[in-house]
């Protein structure tokens, strides 16, 4: 089979919902990778991940930081779904199904997946920057909304502005996430 750019396996690549046995995900995730292994998967099967985020808890005045499953009984894994692919994952132990209508099962939709990579903090959410630093924005929220300002600076990494506001006859430097302003027409 010739791969082209449509059939590539990067672009058959999907994230499917594995359901397990409550408090074993992690187990699962364990045996699915030994499985991965024994069995040369790694062509079909790329990332298991159990979704987890920190929790701070102060207990007699001590902090600590832990990790909570986000979705308990679950794990995502990133797979190309085949017949065999399927079956080291449905035979894995502690592994229920996988989550879908019947016997098919349905991959997460791009945003689903990213939202759970970015909660997580494994990936960052993407902001496309349309602005450029000198040009004219009208912010859109906050309390200096319906103002008309220039940008001063740009903070890709922290997806803020600082725009030169006039206010009571002075230009005034303001710090604005990129959800807060507009282009001016």
């Amino acid at each position: 089979m010739e791969i082209s750019e449509e059939n590539s396996p990067e672009l058959m690549k999907e994230w499917y919902v594995v359901h397990t046995y409550s408090g074993y995900e992690n187990k699962v995730k364990a045996n699915l990778e030994k499985r991965l292994e024994s069995m040369n998967m790694g062509d079909k099967i790329f990332r298991i991940l159990v979704p987890v985020q920190e929790e701070l808890h102060t207990s007699g005045g001590k902090q600590k930081i832990t990790k909570k499953r986000v979705f308990p009984g679950y794990v995502i894994v990133e797979m190309i779904m085949s017949d065999d692919s399927w079956y080291v994952v449905r035979n894995t132990p502690g592994v229920t199904g996988f989550v879908g209508t019947g016997a098919k099962p349905i991959p997460l939709r791009d945003d689903e997946v990213q939202g759970i990579l970015e909660h997580m903090g494994i990936e960052k959410r993407k902001i496309k920057i349309d602005f450029t630093v000198g040009e004219n924005i009208r912010v859109t929220s906050g309390p200096f909304e319906n103002f008309i300002g220039t940008i001063e600076e740009i903070y890709p990494e922290k997806g803020k502005v600082r725009v030169l506001v006039s206010m009571f006859g002075r230009e005034t430097p303001v710090e604005l996430e990129f959800t807060q302003i507009s282009k001016v027409n």
